[in-house]
């Protein structure tokens, strides 16, 4: 099934939509972290939804599917050829997490404030919990996941940057800086084993080309170590982090400008897209003109 929060109100969607609270008579609320709460017992009614009843949608109106979630883990260097061409190397076995903060988060459309000149792209994949992880085995794992959807985590490189050492969650975290959608896709759609392509265009150009098969830490490792040290709760967000192709790990650097349409897709999942404005000033406290965005 596909999950998504239309005009702020889940529903499940394919060609048509329906809206959940009122399909199932109130059982489940119409906020989309409502789900969360009663998690196994959404996914047992959705698997019999008539999704065929539903009604048109515009796309320009979904946001983030997964809106307000309590914890987001976002894992870097988890794809070596990215980690090469960053120059950086996390320790072996040991996941590089940081956060990107949730006022960070939106739709799967919409235009971006730019922050300055160094803001650059990373298409990844993003697992939502539905269950209560702590000291879960990797085997056991993906019984733990209520599914996964597309994210992007748009960096602003020289924040990320600033500092000895550097510090990289609030230059990963402006409004607009984690778009994810167009829906959460659970695993009645894709199988947990299949690789699952990952592409990036800016204008019509090819970026970014990769696989989840690439990942040096696979989804059910990086769940067994987080839930080793954190308590991973339903509606939590972990971005797995991101193929080579990004505009820092090329010579010379290039990053987004004012105009540049970001097109981003993993097979199976679907795309998103967004359009980059005008570059704002650093601590001016305007928030991105983005579907789904919360505004500082």
């Amino acid at each position: 099934m596909r999950i998504s929060n239309l005009n702020g109100r889940a529903h499940l969607t394919d060609k048509r939509a329906v809206d959940i609270a009122e399909s199932s008579g109130g059982r489940f609320g119409p906020d989309p972290m409502d789900l969360f709460a009663q998690w196994p017992a959404f996914h047992e009614w959705a698997r019999t939804a008539p999704v065929e009843a539903g009604v048109p949608y515009r796309p320009e109106d979904l946001g983030a599917p997964v809106p307000r979630p309590g914890q987001v883990f976002a894992i870097g260097l988890n794809y070596a050829e990215h980690a090469a061409e960053t120059g950086m190397n996390a320790a072996p076995g040991v996941p590089s997490t940081f956060t990107k903060f949730v006022s960070c988060l939106t739709g799967p459309t919409g235009s971006i404030a730019l922050t300055g000149p160094s803001v650059d792209w990373e298409v990844e994949l993003v697992v939502a919990i539905g269950v209560e992880a702590r000291n879960v085995a990797a085997a056991d794992a993906w019984k733990y996941v209520a599914g996964v959807t597309i994210g992007q985590d748009f960096s602003d490189r020289d924040v990320q940057m600033t500092g000895s050492p550097p510090q990289f969650s609030l230059g990963k975290s402006f409004a607009g800086y984690g778009p994810t959608g167009p829906a959460l896709v659970t695993f009645d759609e894709i199988a947990i084993d299949t690789p699952l392509r990952l592409r990036c265009w800016v204008n019509d150009e090819l970026v970014q080309d990769g696989s989840t098969a690439q990942m040096i830490l696979p989804v059910a490792v990086l769940i067994e170590q987080l839930s080793a040290i954190c308590a991973l709760y339903p509606g939590d967000l972990i971005f797995t982090g991101t193929p080579s192709g990004v505009g820092m790990g090329r010579t010379p650097a290039r990053y987004l400008v004012s105009g540049d349409t970001v097109r981003t897709r993993i097979d199976g999942l679907g795309e998103m897209t967004h359009t980059f404005t005008q570059a704002r000033a650093v601590g001016s406290g305007r928030g991105a003109d983005v579907n789904g965005c919360c505004r500082p």
